[in-house]
């Protein structure tokens, strides 16, 4: 079972990757767009389940900004992923085609 203070390292060095990425000229429109629709999701008041919800509130906008991030990962070409990675000393992996 994960440690909580590894869940945190591992979110952190994510973040990294997702600022890196918004920020490189050479990252595609369209993994931007998923980023940015990710961090929106997690910040609207308007949900698909809502967070007055105990746990499944939280859980759907976890979920929903995890497949959004990862959309946005796999649209990245594999070469822009490994220097984003060393560059941020993420351990994601690029996404398989």
């Amino acid at each position: 079972m994960w440690k909580l203070g590894r869940l945190v390292a591992l979110f952190r060095k994510e973040l990294r990757m997702v600022w890196a990425m918004l920020r490189d000229a050479r990252t595609p429109t369209a993994s931007k767009v998923a980023a940015v629709a990710a961090i929106l999701y997690v910040i609207s008041p308007i949900d698909l389940v809502p967070d007055m919800i105990p746990v499944l509130g939280w859980l759907d906008d976890g979920l929903v900004a995890y497949l959004l991030l990862q959309l946005a990962m796999k649209w990245l070409p594999p070469e822009l992923h490994t220097a984003l990675r060393d560059k941020v000393g993420a351990r994601a992996r690029p996404a398989q085609p």
